[in-house]
């Protein structure tokens, strides 16, 4: 049935386009829209959705202006001349792993501190009258935490090794001397504390006529306990300061030398107090450059502050600009016009529909919401596909709805109830032309090789040598030194290759493929051993023993998966979108439109025309030769020859290969579908209501 639904695909397509729509104009109706959109690059929400850092390094090619807001207002405190770097980070508890005098000891513990999976920072200070570089660790919501983090490190055999004195707990408990006008004259007054051995940094904030005010902070401590042991020692310089926990409205400042990486060159590290939110912007429409997410540049404001007990990101922007970079990143901005302005109205509903559904923020960046990279990532056409399409959405009944997509629907698009159990009037499947993918992929011969392994040869590595052998298949010759042979037909860096071999190697071509894709794709054979292991991984002792049998036992409407038996026991996998991810060995599955095909699987006829049927290698296989004599199959894959001289390599023990078309979860509207319905004159109107069954495309004017 799906067979013929391709073979007759863009007749259907067609008919159904002609039968069901009709050319119109956007309709117009008051529909919800938004002037600025926040889009978390960082946020932990906990069995929601979490992206953690805890430092941000900004930077811009303009100047940038930093603002505080604080309960009562948001004021302007710093400007930074253009090309210029600096850090923030949250005024928690961190680690002070190591200091000393010697850079290149401090850079030694960063390095392995950074490589051992933490979050150092190197810092310099004046102290006992000499510059002290300091690596911090963290950051940590409280003082138990960041105790445990001291075990942690000090306990790290890398880490440990280089440690001259035991680690401590760095904390918001500070003291605050009287204020300065300038930041150098605080930095002055700074250098006395250090003189008594004390940690100090420099305070700023605005005084009651809203100026910037200087002070030195002294201590930086865990606890109120260990902060009486800082008085003491601090008193020797003032008798007159004033004791911090952590809440007020300031920031501290710490000069940080961990992105240049050279003691004599620093950036800022601004520490803002988990109660405030700090936000940069750039003058002149200028972009914001974020080094911890890919150092990637962004249009409007960058906004940083406090959400269970971890640092935000979050990047404000006029909301049709957020579409220039969705739209970039989700289709191939040299595909037509009017498929990408179908993506462009997709991705606009998507983000109003969503609302403010990540505390902080209305999205993320990622494709929990829509993919999104900042400005870098923009182009004139699909930029001119949102300007074109200004503030257009799809409505059900009056109403924004859920504008789902994915990459390719194999054909024919899922039902919403076949991957999430949940009906929806205008998810409904229906066919795709999506084969358009297929165009210009190299084709990948299946080979086996001379010491009997099987695998995956590209094309143009191979070079068919006009003969055949004793089955009839053809015989070829590697052309390439140091060719990887690959297990599936692509190439993929995380999954071992079969064999890797050199020019002149000879291969027996059992069948040729086209590449993997987001339309056809394979994977596998993979073993009974490792089938169980990455299900009962994912679903703990839900399969003991061997796999004898492994099959997909119920399909919906489309075609896709809505269950999959092993042993003939229906796998407790509560919504068939979870297909993916449970049952792919190296990676997810592409799509739940597939079959597995049982590799160890094979019938044999015997001299009394009784049939039996092999599923794995519990029993040995005897074959007689032409000479009459018997001998016991062996090896990884036995070579069957059917009636119609087909070869076919069946695995000697049981195995299960994965034959699958699509890539995502097929739902809605497919883009390479919308692709080719483009190409072949379609607007993106009739896309979109192709597509999203019994919508319409409503303007707000």
């Amino acid at each position: 049935m799906l067979k013929i639904a391709k073979q007759s695909l863009i007749l259907s397509v067609v008919i159904a386009l002609l039968l069901s729509l009709s050319i119109s104009a956007p309709t117009k109706a008051a529909v919800p829209s938004l002037d600025k959109i926040r889009v978390a690059l960082f946020v932990d929400i906990p069995k929601k959705y979490s992206s953690i850092t805890k430092v941000a390094t900004l930077s811009s090619e303009s100047a940038m202006r930093l603002s505080v807001k604080t309960a009562s207002n948001s004021t302007e405190w710093l400007n930074f001349p253009g090309n210029d770097q600096l850090r923030l980070a949250m005024n928690d508890y961190k680690v002070n792993v190591f200091e000393s005098t010697d850079f290149t000891a401090a850079q030694q513990v960063y390095k392995a501190v950074k490589t051992a999976g933490g979050t150092p920072f190197l810092t310099s200070l004046s102290k006992n009258d000499k510059v002290t570089f300091q690596v911090l660790e963290g950051g940590y919501a409280s003082n138990t935490d960041a105790t445990a983090a001291v075990k942690k490190w000090t306990s790290n055999a890398t880490v440990a090794n280089l440690l001259k004195s035991p680690a401590t707990v760095y904390g918001p408990f500070a003291l605050e001397s009287g204020s300065y006008a300038t930041k150098a004259d605080a930095q002055v007054a700074a250098t006395k504390f250090g003189a008594q051995g004390l940690n100090t940094t420099i305070g700023m904030k605005l005084n009651s006529t809203g100026k910037l005010e200087y002070s030195v902070v002294v201590g930086m401590v865990g606890t109120t306990a260990e902060l009486g042991l800082v008085k003491t020692a601090a008193s020797k310089v003032s008798s007159t300061l004033k004791d911090l926990k952590g809440s007020e409205n300031m920031l501290l400042m710490r000069i940080d030398h961990s992105a240049t990486d050279r003691a004599t060159s620093s950036n800022e590290l601004y520490l803002y107090n988990p109660h405030l939110i700090v936000s940069l912007k750039a003058d002149k429409e200028g972009l914001v450059k974020i080094t911890e997410r890919s150092e990637r540049s962004y249009r409007g404001t960058m906004e940083l502050g406090s959400l269970n007990n971890s640092m935000y990101v979050v990047n404000e922007l006029p909301f049709e600009q957020y579409l220039y970079s969705v739209v970039a990143i989700e289709m191939y901005p040299s595909w037509p016009l009017e498929a990408l302005k179908s993506q462009a109205v997709a991705a606009r509903t998507y983000a109003l529909y969503s609302g403010s559904g990540f505390v902080v923020a209305n999205v993320v960046d990622t494709t929990t919401s829509q993919a999104y990279y900042g400005a870098n990532s923009e182009s004139a056409n699909t930029t001119k596909a949102v300007d074109e399409t200004k503030g257009e959405v799809i409505t059900y009944n009056g109403k924004l709805i859920e504008t789902l997509y994915s990459a390719n629907a194999g054909g024919i698009t899922a039902d919403a109830k076949e991957i999430w159990n949940n009906e929806v009037a205008y998810l409904k499947s229906v066919s795709s032309p999506d084969a358009i993918s297929e165009k210009g992929l190299y084709y990948w011969y299946r080979v086996v090789l001379p010491n009997g392994k099987v695998g995956y040869i590209r094309e143009d590595l191979a070079k068919d040598t006009g003969k055949t052998n004793e089955a009839g298949k053809p015989i070829l010759l590697s052309n390439t030194d140091a060719t990887n042979i690959r297990r599936n037909p692509l190439i993929q860096s995380n999954v071992p290759a079969v064999d890797l071999i050199n020019s002149g190697v000879q291969l027996i071509a059992l069948e040729k493929v086209i590449q993997s894709n987001s339309m056809n794709w394979r994977r596998g054979p993979y073993s009974s051993d490792e089938i169980a292991k990455t299900i009962n991984a994912k679903l703990p002792n839900t399969i003991s023993g061997n796999i004898t049998s492994f099959t997909v036992s119920k399909v919906g409407v489309s075609g896709r998966a809505l269950e999959v038996s092993a042993n003939g026991k229906v796998l407790p996998i509560p919504k068939p979108f979870d297909f993916r991810a449970i049952l792919g060995v190296d990676g997810s599955l592409q799509s739940t439109l597939f079959s597995i095909e049982e590799t160890g699987k094979i019938v044999i006829l015997g001299a009394n025309k009784l049939d039996r049927t092999k599923t794995d290698g519990a029993k040995a296989l005897q074959v007689v030769g032409a000479n009459g004599n018997t001998a016991t199959v062996s090896g990884e894959y036995m070579y069957v020859l059917d009636g119609s001289g087909n070869v076919r390599a069946a695995t000697t023990d049981a195995g299960y290969q994965y034959n699958g078309t699509g890539n995502g979860h097929g739902v809605g509207m497919s883009q390479y579908g919308a692709y080719a319905l483009a190409e072949q004159g379609y607007d993106y109107q009739y896309i979109l209501k192709y597509y999203y069954t019994g919508t319409t495309v409503t303007k707000d004017e």
